[in-house]
């Protein structure tokens, strides 16, 4: 693959990504993370690095959630859906979470990893299909839970590479915050995840990405510029059909993207 042909993909990549994380508050990763595995494996940069392809997808899907998650959150905060007291209990422990992803992702084997990852998406995908509803006496939990919850958010999304609406908007919705805010809520939150997971994965890769110029320890620039252009072109469009869309129907979009990840990672691990 030449690199005009590498660039085009990648904006065709963003744009989607922008459109399902304005629309269900995911940060747009699910999309990004197998389609630049996919693509960096018909770059020969990356054809004698299977591994470092793999964590270079993941740390530059972070990168990119950046951009997506704040013009996302931009949107979301003008329509004033946002829970700010999810926000202020939340990010501190999100964000440590998040910067220690690239640390323990690259330490684990990648079987592993999928394997993980996959099985605990496949779980969330069930509830969210299913006509499973919360007790309506359960609420958010104190400041200290809250805490270790978000520091658990933030440690598997960024290990995956897909932002915290995965984890975000379940809990939420599973502690009966109404959908619509649980995804505006997981938009603003997405921002600081993507922020201190990128820098994880830079910091952790900076000595390893030795294979040509343009990287930023385990993020690929050419392949994020791309995606940052056309994922803040769509991310706006996304938030504006979300706030049309019934929270039924939204939920079981949801639910159908995870299952679709979940599937797509567990192939890829048993393989």
């Amino acid at each position: 693959m030449d690199a005009t042909l590498f660039t085009i993909a990648c904006v065709l990549v963003g744009g989607v990504a922008g459109l399902f994380g304005g629309l269900l508050g995911i940060g747009g990763g699910i999309v990004v993370v197998p389609a630049l595995i996919f693509l960096f494996d018909r770059v020969h940069l990356f054809s004698s690095a299977p591994r470092t392809a793999t964590l270079v997808a993941v740390g530059t899907s972070l990168g990119s959630i950046v951009f997506t998650a704040l013009a996302a959150a931009r949107a979301q905060i003008r329509a004033g859906m946002v829970d700010w007291d999810v926000v202020r209990r939340w990010t501190v422990g999100l964000m440590v979470g998040g910067y220690m992803s690239g640390f323990v992702a690259a330490s684990l084997p990648l079987t592993t990893l999928r394997l993980l990852i996959g099985t605990f998406l496949a779980l969330i995908s069930i509830v969210m299909l299913t006509s499973w509803r919360p007790s309506p006496h359960r609420a958010l939990p104190g400041a200290l839970a809250s805490s270790a919850i978000a520091g658990a958010a933030g440690l598997v999304s960024g290990m995956a590479g897909i932002g915290g609406g995965n984890v975000i908007v379940p809990t939420l919705v599973f502690h009966n915050v109404p959908v619509h805010r649980a995804t505006a809520t997981s938009s603003t939150l997405g921002f600081p995840v993507a922020l201190s997971g990128a820098l994880g994965y830079i910091v952790r890769g900076w000595n390893e990405t030795a294979l040509t110029s343009g990287f930023l320890g385990y993020l690929y620039l050419p392949a994020l510029a791309a995606l940052v252009a056309s994922s803040m072109l769509m991310a706006p469009v996304g938030v504006r059909l979300a706030h049309r869309i019934a929270p039924g129907p939204l939920r079981k979009v949801f639910g159908v993207v995870l299952a679709l990840v979940s599937i797509q990672l567990l192939i890829a691990a048993w393989r």
